[in-house]
Order: C-alpha cells, then sequence, then structure tokens
C-alpha cells in the first residue's frame, strides 16, 4: 500500500542572522530598516571606516584585500543557512558539493554562530 514520504524535520529550517542579533541587542527592526537602505558597498565601506576610526583612522599594515574572501564567503555561507530549509539547498543555492559546503562550515564555525537555534 501506498504511503505518504514523510517529512524530516530540518533544524536549519528555523535559523536566522536577524533574530540571532535582534536577541543579543545588537540591532533592531529600526536598524534593519535603516539598513536596508544601503548598498552592499556602502555597507562594506562604512564598517571599514568605522573599524579605521577605533584604531586611529587607518588601516595600514592589515591585509584588509586579502581578509575580504574570508569575510565575504562567510556572510554569504550565514546567510545561506539562514535562508534555506536544509543543508543541501543551503549548499545548492551556493553552487558548492556537500563535502565542500560541510568543510566551510567547519572553517568559519557557523555552526557555533548558530549553536543556540541549532539546539532547540
Amino acid at each position: 500500500m501506498w504511503q505518504p514520504k514523510i517529512k524530516k524535520k530540518s533544524k536549519y529550517k528555523t535559523l536566522s542572522l536577524s533574530k540571532l542579533l535582534k536577541k543579543n541587542n545588537k540591532i533592531s527592526d529600526q536598524f534593519e530598516v535603516m539598513l536596508n537602505q544601503l548598498t552592499l558597498e556602502e555597507v562594506i565601506g562604512l564598517k571599514l571606516e568605522l573599524a579605521s576610526k577605533s584604531i586611529g583612522g587607518k588601516l595600514y599594515g592589515l591585509p584588509v584585500i586579502r581578509a575580504l574572501r574570508d569575510i565575504t564567503q562567510e556572510a554569504t555561507l550565514m546567510y545561506s543557512i539562514s535562508a534555506a530549509q536544509t543543508k543541501m539547498e543551503a549548499a545548492r543555492f551556493l553552487g558548492l558539493n556537500k563535502k565542500d559546503f560541510n568543510r566551510l562550515l567547519k572553517k568559519y564555525k557557523i555552526n557555533e554562530i548558530f549553536k543556540e537555534q541549532l539546539d532547540k
């Protein structure tokens, strides 16, 4: 007799970077609205400017260009995990196979970032 396929519950379905940052009081709804009005380039430029102000105005000696690849990969991984309902869906979204996706999750410690939400 035919039986409907049982859907597995995915612990990744409920992950949200926005919810995590709000819970930790790092952002608010108002901040999200303001941030949404900026381009990604403006956000990165502003973040670099604010970082340089905190250390005296210049980022001399820091390999900013080299670090941007890691920064953008980590940010994209966090987004894909928040947007997708499963790890495989997130990997497909990024055009990665399962092995490469899991390697990057481990490299950037993405599961640790979302640990509290994953444990629920």
